[in-house]
């Protein structure tokens, strides 16, 4: 059965979810206390790049879209922009790249195929972000859908066939829904903010850069020389909760039980298995296996975009290192703004909803 997102005017309608498509935002902040975990687009990057091409707020609610395989339809006058991986996305037949901002008419069909392999590191996800964003309640403060628990987003589930979805008002005049297509320069990587080409191999390990974990002393050295040694395989047993990798089996020095911890996105835990796991942005709040590291916030991004059976590299940074990464990626962010604004794209507040 149809269902529509709200009181407001069905704006898009969905013809084929593909394998996972979800009403995301910036995540819901501030209610850990509680056992609610943020959730949210997984790659906040892309979700604001596309939002910010149509211009919403950072934290406008998108669609987040896993492997492709969907197919859209607008039932209004409209503009979007895509952002993440390549699915070879077509509007009424003819090519749409990512970060690419276009005007859409009412009765047109955008389809995404299937991950691109052509290129060197293909993806999983890619976000569609439209003016005025997607129209669903507000839950604690977000319209993320908490698949987990089963609330916020459209009913707390997965999107599927025949769902019709509202837009919320559009900081853009009729005019500029209506302007030429527009893009940015695609960052084919990200290091810290600044653009450097991605590696040509497609076996080519992705690296994150870690911070040391809070239970990090519990590992020996030569534990310690494997993690960031190895090539970790990302495992089919991974999802938005976390990733789990395959590698050498990681040794405590200590095994003692430990009282349950806060965690984050990010975080890295190592199980009895030896095999860790990283933390992503619908994991629990709490856990109780050691935490030999956590990737910093600036490679989140990586992680979000790394394939299943895609192989990870750890990188050991400081928390100098760290804090500088993520300053030179909100720089980078702040000069795409300012582009923006030179075209009388409106400037709203970074994170509203």
């Amino acid at each position: 059965m149809s269902s529509a997102s709200s009181s407001s005017a069905a704006a898009l309608t969905v013809l084929r979810p593909g394998l996972l498509a979800s009403v995301q935002d910036l995540g819901r902040q501030g209610h850990r206390q509680l056992g609610v975990c943020p959730g949210g687009a997984l790659d906040g990057l892309a979700l604001t790049l596309a939002n910010r091409l149509v211009g919403n707020a950072a934290g406008a609610a998108g669609l987040e879209l896993t492997l492709g395989a969907c197919a859209l339809r607008f039932e209004q006058d409209t503009r979007m922009a895509l952002a993440g991986d390549d699915f070879d996305a077509q509007l009424d037949g003819l090519p749409v790249r990512p970060l690419w901002s276009l005007p859409v008419r009412a009765g047109q069909t955008l389809v995404l195929g299937g991950a691109n392999r052509a290129r060197a590191k293909p993806g999983v996800r890619s976000w569609l972000a439209v003016a005025g964003g997607i129209d669903v309640p507000l839950l604690l403060g977000s319209r993320s859908t908490d698949l987990k628990a089963g609330f916020g987003g459209l009913q707390g589930r997965a999107l599927r066939k025949g769902d019709r979805l509202g837009l919320g008002p559009s900081a853009l005049s009729a005019a500029q829904r209506a302007q030429a297509a527009f893009g940015l320069r695609e960052p084919q990587g990200w290091d810290g903010g600044a653009k450097v080409p991605q590696q040509a191999a497609v076996d080519a390990p992705t690296v994150l850069r870690v911070l040391p974990g809070p239970e990090a002393h519990q590992f020996d050295a030569a534990a310690k020389a494997q993690f960031h040694a190895a090539h970790w395989r990302i495992t089919p047993q991974s999802n938005r909760m976390g990733s789990r990798l395959e590698g050498p089996a990681l040794r405590r020095v200590e095994e003692a039980d430990m009282l349950s911890s806060a965690v984050i996105p990010g975080t890295v835990q190592v199980p009895p298995s030896g095999q860790p796991i990283i933390l992503m942005g619908d994991a629990q709040t709490t856990g109780g296996y050691p935490r030999i590291a956590v990737v910093i916030r600036a490679d989140l991004w990586k992680l979000a975009q790394a394939p299943l059976g895609g192989r990870l590299q750890m990188q050991a940074v400081d928390a100098a290192q760290a804090l500088t990464a993520w300053q030179a990626q909100q720089r980078h962010l702040a000069q795409i703004e300012a582009a923006l604004a030179m075209r009388g794209w409106p400037v709203p507040s970074q994170h509203a909803a």
